[in-house]
């Protein structure tokens, strides 16, 4: 037998374990080293800043002024969100109870609009996950629900105070240093003198634009007055079945639309194996060089601040309707405030399952996630209309390599991912109708009977 058979075997052996040590010991520095960045950049030097609540502990979600969370409301909710039966102020009879708050904000595309612009009374067909939602032929342009911009995402506002792109409701956050322009510029905003938060101004409204009410049919034909009863029950008369009630319900289960589930939220709450090691590069470069911590913060990696970066408006998109160069919309919160200092800013979205987005930006001008990267990496407006020195300090060339891109881009896509929102949506609606659209065409798309 060979002597150094053995001391070459034993040195191998050696080798393999020293060698599994070192790499053990460089992830849990990555670890450790990301860890610790998050720590210094949170409000209370702890991890606990960007871990989201699971969507049942309603204890730890933030709820609205005047509205708190009750498991009654959230049921309410859940079922009104995607109830086709509230559309019953459509413009034309054939359209009558055939859309919902769904229709713009499908969860399959992290609840935004599958299509470019959303449509809701006006428009027909469904394709995949709402991609071929389309003007119904029977409308005027003038006469469809279109917006100037793209649906926001409803994951995690729970932590907006401020919504929609103009950040035009709530009474308070950064709108309570502009309480004097609150109806003026645009009478919808009349609604923040109530006191309330975004969420809960915007739906009392936006039920309104979006042509959806309550009526003795969908109470007591259908069977929605009890659970009105359950859900308010200190609300008194017929206020307790009316749009501010409506409004909280929905609300309130939106409020719980949290990816909670996603491997970063897995990762901070200490399964160090939930994220990949080229994730957590991703990661790295999010709160470091490539600097995103800086508007997208907190526990749904939003923000309550509002920027201008210089994309393309919806009306720069072929085919959109009912918008223009001239819509005051592309004007950001300058629209709302008349602000010089505001013009040209949008608020700050949430991140999360961003890889189900068939679109991005106000504007839908770009239409995968690694375009935005690229595009935040350039540091180019492609917005002419946009004056440069109205351009956030923020937007500027990041000098990333192109691993380095590969890298934030899996943290976005994969890292942020939460692959079980459907638990979020009821198996069926007290009508029975398909849902988020029930006109023929989407039923017909959606295989619904």
């Amino acid at each position: 037998m060979n002597f150094f058979s053995p001391l070459l075997a034993c040195l191998a052996f050696l080798l393999v374990f020293s060698t599994g040590c070192v790499r053990d010991e460089v992830v849990s520095m990555e670890d450790t080293e990301l860890e610790r960045t998050l720590i210094r950049l949170s409000e209370d030097n702890s991890l606990e800043s960007y871990m989201l609540p699971d969507g049942s502990n309603l204890a730890g979600i933030p709820a609205g002024t005047g509205n708190p969370l009750t498991a009654e409301k959230i049921e309410l909710g859940k079922l009104l969100f995607y109830e086709t039966a509230l559309g019953r102020d459509a413009i034309q009879e054939g359209s009558l109870r055939t859309f919902s708050c769904s229709t713009c904000h499908v969860p399959e595309a992290a609840f935004t609009a599958g299509a470019a612009q959303g449509i809701a009374d006006g428009g027909a067909g469904f394709g995949e996950f709402g991609s071929g939602r389309e003007m119904d032929s029977n409308y005027d342009e003038e006469d469809i629900d279109a917006q100037g911009a793209r649906p926001l995402s409803m994951l995690g506002v729970a932590y907006v105070t401020n919504s929609m792109w103009a950040g035009r409701f709530g009474a308070n956050g950064a709108n309570a240093e502009v309480e004097e322009v609150w109806g003026v510029f645009d009478p919808d905003t009349e609604v923040n003198h109530l006191g309330l938060d975004g969420l809960e101004a915007q739906n009392i409204e936006g039920t309104v634009t979006h042509r959806m009410s309550t009526d003795e049919y969908l109470l007591d034909t259908l069977g929605y007055r009890r659970y009105f009863d359950r859900a308010f029950p200190e609300f008194e008369g017929e206020a307790r079945y009316g749009r501010v009630a409506m409004s909280f319900a929905l609300s309130a289960y939106i409020r719980t639309l949290l990816p909670s589930d996603a491997p970063w939220q897995k990762w901070l709450k200490g399964d160090k194996d939930a994220l990949t090691e080229v994730q957590k590069r991703g990661a790295t470069l999010f709160f470091g060089k490539a600097g995103c911590y800086r508007c997208h913060n907190g526990p749904a990696l939003n923000g309550n601040t509002f920027h201008a970066i210089g994309v393309n408006d919806l009306c720069d998109i072929p085919g959109a309707r009912r918008t223009g160069i001239d819509d005051t919309r592309n004007l950001g919160r300058g629209d709302f405030t008349r602000r010089n200092e505001d013009m040209f800013k949008f608020k700050v979205p949430q991140v999360y399952n961003v890889k189900d987005m068939p679109f991005f930006f106000h504007g839908s001008s770009k239409q995968s996630l690694r375009e935005v990267v690229e595009y935040f990496n350039d540091g180019v407006a492609e917005n002419n209309r946009v004056p440069a020195n109205n351009i956030s300090d923020f937007f500027h060339p990041l000098n990333l390599t192109e691993s380095e891109i590969d890298d934030l881009t899996e943290f976005l896509a994969e890292g942020l991912y939460d692959p079980n929102l459907s638990r979020y949506v009821p198996e069926e609606v007290l009508s029975g109708n398909c849902f988020p659209n029930s006109d023929e065409a989407s039923k017909a798309d959606m295989g619904c009977d």
